[in-house]
């Protein structure tokens, strides 16, 4: 789901177009809604296309609560389209476009992309809707150019931006998993300078800190750090206190993406959870909600329970606007007087 865009279409052709762009990757075998308030895009949101065996009212009830997401957006209308073959799309946009209805939007088309071509249920006009489709807009159309031009990007599949978030291989891997076994040394030597409880919890605390703030200055600056850095702070980030205070300090910085992008990429399989939820939280707040939820979707593939995950992936299923923490990150960070002044409380 993909908060407010600013590009403007004019025809059926030019929003087939866009979407890719609002979404981040080119759909397939699946249902879109676009939204808008007035004559702006305003919101997008994809789902799979159901299964052959999927029940009459499980179906319902997806497209009802795809109708209230999009309601919750403060939009006036939307159009349905949907990806793949005639006898699976035809009923999801039907169900889709009568569940929008119901919420009192006005759908201003009902559309079909099949093969590189496009139909609209709602024309059966030959001289503007042939039987035989229209031809989907190019690649390179008006729309793509100035959409790229304004820094989106369509990847060829959602399967790409999987790929995005997932680990480095081969000789990186090889690095980044010896360099965590020092990380994991130094922890160790940490925890001997003060076998208390209280006394190591402020050592990790303070480390932790010291590490999130020299990440954030070398990914500030467009460095990327050596894999001793990523892997001591992966190995800190399990700490509950090192990692929300990584996320009080996320704003809407696009380097914030990158960083934790590449943090997510490189550290060891058991210390992806937390990576993967501040990418996940820093990507909704940059309104790159696909890329967001890929790296939610990650981190409860490793572990279903994890708690942050489990509130970002509510966050992303009820498409709450990043609106809702404007502001955040406002209390000054007393431990920190020389880099972002900036900090809540989650």
């Amino acid at each position: 789901m993909t908060p407010e865009c600013t590009l403007k279409v004019s025809s059926p052709a030019e929003l087939i177009a866009a979407v890719p762009y609002l979404l981040g990757f080119h759909p397939a075998d699946s249902v879109t809604v676009v939204a808008f308030r007035g004559p702006r895009v305003r919101f997008a949101a994809r789902h799979d296309l159901p299964g052959p065996d999927q029940p009459a009212d499980e179906l319902r009830a997806d497209a009802d609560h795809v109708a209230e997401v999009v309601a919750r957006q403060g939009v006036d209308g939307a159009t349905v389209i949907g990806y793949g073959p005639a006898a699976r799309v035809t009923p999801a946009v039907t169900r889709t476009a009568e569940a929008l209805r119901r919420q009192g939007l006005v759908v201003h088309d009902e559309l079909r992309v099949t093969d590189g071509r496009y139909w609209s249920y709602r024309c059966a006009e030959p001289e503007c809707c042939p039987p035989e489709g229209l031809p989907c807009p190019p690649q390179n159309s008006a729309v793509a150019a100035a959409a790229t031009y304004a820094g989106q990007v369509a990847l060829p599949d959602r399967a790409a931006l999987v790929d995005q978030v997932g680990s480095v291989a081969g000789a990186e891997r090889v690095a980044m998993t010896a360099a965590t076994a020092r990380a994991q040394g130094r922890l160790a030597d940490l925890m001997a300078r003060d076998l208390h409880d209280a006394g190591f919890a402020r050592l990790v605390r303070h480390s932790g800190r010291t590490a999130v703030r020299a990440a954030e200055r070398c990914y500030r600056s467009g460095r990327r750090p050596g894999d001793d850095d990523v892997a001591w702070l992966g190995v800190l980030l399990i700490h509950l206190p090192v990692r929300d205070y990584a996320w009080e300090r996320i704003g809407t910085e696009p380097w914030r993406v990158a960083m934790w992008t590449d943090v997510l990429r490189r550290v060891e399989p058991q210390y992806l959870l937390a990576p993967a939820c501040l990418l996940g939280f820093a990507a909704w707040r940059a309104g790159m909600g696909a890329l967001a939820r890929v790296a939610v979707d990650r981190a409860l593939l490793r572990d279903p329970r994890y708690p942050m995950a489990r509130l970002l992936e509510d966050v992303l299923d009820y498409a709450l606007d990043p609106a809702a923490v404007r502001g955040w990150p406002r209390v000054t960070d007393p431990d920190d007087p020389g880099g972002d002044p900036r900090k809540v409380r989650a």
